[in-house]
């Protein structure tokens, strides 16, 4: 792993990057990591100024000797020219902008297809025809057996990115990861928690039984950061994760912060009671790689 480390550093050494939805909790976090890197530029898109200007002053603030590497691009991936203009000069992509929340998604499903398919579908083009080398896009395991919108809409993004990874295959490389819930990011349940345990709140659950795969920010980027060391066109990448009962999550909360007490609120639109994280199918053809499972894409001759 610390060859790979140094390879993937050498990589990105003079390098542009750019992270879709940058503004998010996984965009923070890969600042926080790269900050520091040799990367010429990271370039943040997304479509909240509010947002951008806030980063833009926490990294003056706090990280004044690399801010200037920072830049910022107002766009939208459902506006195919806004991407245009963003991509030129880019080596690198992190495609994280989506729409994440499974109600908003439930109750405006084709905002969720404008967003999640038709913007990543934009974003690979526009990246193709701009000589991208390599894409990393998010997806997560609401993809696998879907029953909502948004995992309906996730599915089908990866559908997209593996149609244009084939096409684009020895000219630009796009690969996938698909992971569970992210702890503490932005709309999680964890934060929710402890704003209710500190308003002296009961806690509200959806359903104790309900069971989720966790990861923290940090894995999430270890995650891309393995795919893009090691992907290979249409190649979508899992990592080994652990589950948990949101009934023991919140009692883990409550141990750290107060018990409050809980009041089940019943389950949201949409929402699957077990996730799952890799199909029976996918497990077939699937390889080990540790802490990760490699999905190879479906070609033509498979």
């Amino acid at each position: 792993m610390m060859e790979e480390s140094m390879n993937t550093t050498e990589l990105f050494k003079g390098k542009t990057l750019m992270i879709t939805g940058g503004t998010g909790s996984f965009g923070s976090t890969v600042l926080k990591h790269f900050l520091d890197s040799d990367l010429e530029e990271i370039r943040i898109f997304s479509r909240d100024e509010k947002k951008q200007d806030d980063m833009r002053h926490e990294l003056q603030a706090k990280h004044p000797e690399h801010a200037g590497k920072v830049k910022f691009y107002i766009g939208d991936v459902r506006n195919i020219r806004s991407v245009e203009d963003a991509v030129q000069g880019v080596d690198y992509i992190f495609h994280a902008a989506a729409l994440k929340q499974v109600p908003s998604c439930e109750f405006f499903p084709m905002e969720a297809v404008r967003t999640n398919i038709e913007g990543t579908d934009n974003v690979l083009h526009a990246a193709v025809a701009a000589g991208v080398k390599k894409i990393v896009c998010l997806s997560t395991d609401k993809a696998a057996y879907p029953i909502n919108a948004m995992g309906i809409s996730k599915a089908m993004m990866e559908k997209v990115i593996g149609a244009n990874a084939r096409v684009a295959a020895g000219k630009t490389t796009i690969c996938c990861t698909r992971y569970g819930n992210v702890m503490c990011s932005r709309g999680s349940v964890i934060p929710l928690f402890i704003d209710q345990i500190k308003a002296g709140n009961p806690i509200t659950i959806t359903n104790p039984d309900m069971t989720r795969f966790l990861m923290n920010l940090d894995e999430a980027v270890d995650l891309v950061m393995f795919a893009f060391a090691n992907g290979e066109p249409g190649d979508l990448f899992v990592q080994k994760s652990d589950a948990s009962t949101i009934g023991d999550l919140a009692k883990a909360v409550q141990a750290l912060f107060g018990d409050t007490g809980t009041r089940i609120i019943g389950t949201r639109h949409g929402e699957k009671l077990y996730e799952t994280l890799m199909t029976n199918e996918e497990c077939v053809r699937s390889q080990d790689m540790g802490n990760y499972y490699r999905v190879f894409l479906l070609t033509e001759e498979t």
